[in-house]
């Protein structure tokens, strides 16, 4: 297993929408991540900066990230694009972070 950590933004004033949409994913979203090795998956707000800040416990090669191609990740990203900032292709801007620090 490895951990994986990625920040992305939120539009202001859609803190409660995304939360929304977040408590009712879509089962077959949820089982697509399940099957590419995505155990658990969290997602933080910090309210200051509108960062979202998530988390993942990923098993096998690839992970949520690389699941682009998809055509429910596709319509994941157009159903999320208008209260997050994205990329041209609807995909979240999301930036990988390092771990620095781990206790277990």
């Amino acid at each position: 297993m490895r951990r994986e950590a990625f920040k992305m933004y939120l539009k202001p004033g859609f803190e409660a929408e995304y939360e929304k949409r977040h408590n009712a994913i879509w089962p077959e979203l949820r089982a697509l991540l399940k099957e590419s090795g995505v155990s658990e998956y969290s997602i933080f707000w910090d309210k200051e900066t509108n960062v979202l800040f998530a988390f993942q416990l990923v098993s096998g090669e690839g992970g949520s990230q690389d699941l682009g191609e998809n055509p429910i990740v596709q319509k994941w990203w157009a159903y999320m694009a208008d209260i997050m900032e994205t990329n041209a292709d609807n995909s979240p801007v999301s930036i990988p972070l390092k771990e620095v620090f781990y206790m277990p």
